[in-house]
């Protein structure tokens, strides 16, 4: 199976961010408890690139990235600690050549037609499409995926469990990432059974709509 398969099996990427090591294993537990196997973690954090190893050695059930990447730096060093994709908010071509070139799945945020055109053109079949609500949601997508067909988003941002539904019934949508299974106060605060939950909800709602 392709890595852009098993995004569009699971249908959410966890947008993840983490202030504590200790954190990354019982998180990473929790969303594959409730059915997710992807996470991406933000490079926004000094401990992110820590916490990508951890989950990637303790936890190699769970398909883990790094996001919020902005250069080949941040790339090199989420990669050499065992982030098995990249994530960035927007198109860095350097890194997404350095990505392609290590044969590491790259997914940069594009939500123009000449970004999506450029992504084409570097031989990118995913994009990220952020942030999703401010630039016109499942619709902008709609009218970007008409000329663009070749093409699957990534939304993120805005998107939520109340209009998952709308997103993901859309073919040109591959996954969603979605920070509302494992928010910031439910990490703090340790509450796993709910992430869970959260993360049980949302893969429910993905495979009733795909079937």
């Amino acid at each position: 199976m392709t890595f852009s398969e098993r995004v569009f099996n699971t249908g959410i990427v966890p947008v993840v961010v983490l202030n504590n090591v200790e954190d990354a294993v019982p998180l990473a537990n929790a969303l594959l408890k409730g059915g997710i196997d992807f996470m991406e973690i933000t490079f926004r954090t000094e401990c992110a690139a820590e916490c990508i190893a951890k989950i990637s050695k303790e936890v190699p059930e769970v398909v883990v990235g790094a996001g919020t990447v902005l250069n080949v730096e941040q790339a090199k060093l989420a990669v050499e600690n065992g982030a098995k994709f990249i994530v960035s908010p927007g198109l860095d071509e350097e890194t997404v050549t350095w990505a392609i070139g290590n044969n590491i799945p790259v997914i940069p945020g594009c939500v123009t037609p000449t970004e999506i055109m450029k992504a084409i053109s570097l031989g990118l079949k995913v994009v990220k499409f952020f942030p999703a609500d401010v630039y016109g949601g499942i619709k902008a997508i709609k009218a970007l995926s008409a000329p663009f067909g070749q093409i699957k988003f990534l939304p993120t941002g805005g998107v939520s469990e109340a209009n998952l539904k709308d997103f993901i019934e859309n073919k040109s949508v591959a996954a969603i990432g979605g920070s509302w299974v494992c928010k910031k106060d439910d990490i703090a605060n340790h509450d796993w059974d709910k992430i869970t939950t959260l993360s049980e909800n949302a893969v429910k709602i993905i495979k009733e709509t795909r079937t």
